[in-house]
């Protein structure tokens, strides 16, 4: 009989809640399939873009941050600010959950990289040199992100 992995819970802003759902596991050929060249150098290979040449680096839309390969939501515009380093940088992820960190080695320092809880993700890295409240800058990639418009909710 086949192991199944557990559930994980992922937060939903749609719904503002928490729902336990399957991680998400795709071979790099599916994965090829429906991400740009860039989004699967990126997000799949732990790439990362040249500074200030993403989609987001510079974008001011409300909204909600989703992951590119899986569309977990990740981070709200509200959480956003400009570091100044041509990457989106946010101050806290939308939930602790739905992203998680793994010891980076690569190029010779330490970092804490940001992965997707869901897929595995490369997102970026974060640093303990952002704004209060949490003083975190999550550096992300907007290569690995893909933006929602927030919907307003105000009857006509």
């Amino acid at each position: 009989m086949a192991q199944t992995e557990p559930k994980i819970p992922i937060y939903f802003a749609k719904t503002a809640r928490v729902e336990l759902v399957e991680k998400i596991s795709n071979t790099d050929e599916a994965w090829q399939k429906i991400l740009t060249p860039e989004q699967f150098r990126v997000a799949r290979r732990k790439g990362t873009e040249p500074a200030f040449t993403g989609a987001y680096h510079d974008f001011h839309g409300n909204g909600i941050y989703s992951c590119v390969c899986c569309g977990t939501d990740l981070f709200d515009s509200c959480a956003k600010f400009d570091s100044k380093t041509g990457w989106p940088s946010f101050w806290k992820p939308i939930a602790e959950q739905n992203v998680k960190t793994e010891e980076d080695r690569s190029f010779f320092m330490v970092r804490a990289e940001v992965l997707c809880a869901r897929c595995d993700a490369h997102l970026g890295h974060v640093f303990d040199d952002g704004p209060p409240p949490t003083h975190k800058r999550y550096c992300m990639n907007s290569a690995s992100l893909k933006f929602v418009e927030r919907i307003s909710q105000t009857a006509t």
